[in-house]
């Protein structure tokens, strides 16, 4: 039995003034032409579908046309909600979509979906648990409320009672960590202060893969089984140096677990670059990429952003940094300073900032200020 997990579409998705949409509609092309090529029996699609809990109408439009093209596939569709989703919106006609084998969990009601499909090793029983808040579960455990992330998650695992001599595979959205280790998170993941949300991954034990969202970077935590498929697109530039995934799961027979991160392809890269505004300029030919750029500048740079746009039409972000030596605090005695002039003091100042002494032309005009306002 074959999957294809992925996870955290973040569908109308905006970062600033910038639409993702178009981006979004692409790897979704992108991802079905990956299903037609690796024929999987079905997809995973582990939460936050949506940027957010109200989404546009055009986000609306993208799913549906992404679902329409699986469902005429015959792909079955395992779906849940993550904590960007709302869940009663998601959920909509989900009982309808079964009939088109769209599996949609959107309200936890108490215990996982159970769906099971069949294949010569036997059947496989696929779970959906959408995100879940131990306030969303107290009502469906009265006699013991859970008081952490990890006892909902425990409790509601405990209800569906996974069979263990067959294959089990578990559609979860949560932050997961395992003991003391934590997975690599980026900026555009909102976590909890202290990880107070956090799932231990012990209580997945009883799952043979566990389909992951929540978190941008695809990787593992606590067992290779246990996995993030990661965001399909890059949606900040703490994520420029991922390299984004699908991953292909195979279920063999009992106890063996393989799978393959494969690739893709962004319409447009997010990217970081830096240097002198001259040298950015003479970098290449004009690229669509979304761009967060770097000036090292020593001197001021008149317009910088309009110029950069001549090259990168989509420059998302600009920020000055003189390639200097990092700032340091003086260590030089009060009664140092004292003994100094104006002018040495501000020229220290200065090569500490810049990591470079005035030039001839700075200590010229430097003289004729401070003479000037001597004279006042």
């Amino acid at each position: 039995m074959r999957f294809l997990h992925t996870a955290d579409l973040h569908l109308g998705k905006r970062v600033g003034e910038f639409s993702l949409i178009e981006d979004q509609t692409y790897l979704l092309n992108q991802i079905l032409e990956i299903a037609d090529h690796e024929q999987p029996d079905g997809v995973l699609l582990a939460g936050d579908i949506y940027d957010k809990s109200v989404p546009s109408g055009e986000a609306v439009e993208v799913f549906d046309a992404f679902l329409t093209a699986l469902a005429e596939r015959g792909l079955p569709v395992f779906l849940i909600s993550g904590n960007h989703d709302s869940p009663e919106r998601l959920g909509f006609g989900s009982r309808i979509f079964r009939e088109k084998q769209v599996h949609i969990a959107g309200v936890f009601g108490g215990a996982p979906q159970k769906i099971t499909l069949t294949d010569a090793y036997g059947p496989v029983h696929v779970f959906l648990l959408p995100f879940l808040k131990p306030a969303s579960a107290a009502p469906f455990f009265p006699d013991d409320p859970p008081e952490s992330y990890t006892d909902a998650v425990r409790a509601a695992l405990a209800a569906c009672a996974p069979d263990p001599s067959a294959r089990n595979v578990l559609v979860a959205h949560q932050f997961v960590t395992a003991g003391s280790t934590e997975p690599a998170r980026c900026d555009s993941e909102t976590i909890s202060v202290g990880g107070l949300d956090n799932v231990d991954a012990s209580v997945f034990d009883a799952f043979d893969y566990v389909a992951l969202g929540h978190l941008h970077g695809p990787q593992r935590i606590g067992r290779d089984s246990v996995r993030y498929a990661g965001s399909p697109l890059k949606y900040s530039f703490s994520e420029a140096r991922q390299h984004k995934s699908v991953t292909l799961v195979e279920l063999a027979e009992k106890g063996n677990v393989s799978f393959r991160l494969l690739p893709l392809s962004p319409l447009r890269d997010m990217r970081e670059i830096c240097g002198p505004l001259a040298e950015l300029l003479r970098a290449g030919a004009p690229t669509q990429d979304y761009i967060h750029a770097t000036l090292t500048d020593r001197e001021d740079v008149y317009d910088a952003a309009a110029r950069l746009r001549q090259v990168y039409p989509n420059l998302m972000r600009l920020d000055f940094e003189h390639d200097a030596l990092p700032n340091t605090p003086s260590k030089t005695a009060a009664s140092d300073v004292a003994r100094k002039s104006p002018f040495t003091l501000f020229a220290e100042f200065f090569e500490s900032q810049n990591g470079a002494p005035l030039s001839e032309a700075e200590r010229a005009l430097l003289g004729d200020v401070l003479r000037e306002t001597e004279g006042t």
